[in-house]
């Protein structure tokens, strides 16, 4: 990450050093790199993917079991 640094020079209003430092870090574009990784998260590793899809799969046959045995009534979605 760069850091934008501004010294004071002689003579100078505490106004005008904020500006001089205002424009530093637009120039620098650190202010936009940083919201733009704001959100992002980082991706998933293969172990942790593999993880997630077999947790769904097992979930969705107990689901299914669950609706063979009776015990829930599977929702049936009628197009229009």
């Amino acid at each position: 990450m760069i850091n934008a640094e501004v010294t004071k020079n002689h003579n100078e209003s505490p106004a005008s050093i904020i500006r001089r430092f205002t424009r530093k870090v637009q120039g620098a574009g650190i202010l936009s790199r940083v919201r733009g990784i704001r959100y992002s998260s980082r991706k998933l590793s293969h172990y942790k993917v593999k993880q997630k899809t077999l947790e769904s799969l097992t979930k969705k046959a107990n689901f299914m079991r669950l609706v063979k045995m009776g015990k829930i009534i599977e929702k049936t979605h009628f197009s229009k």
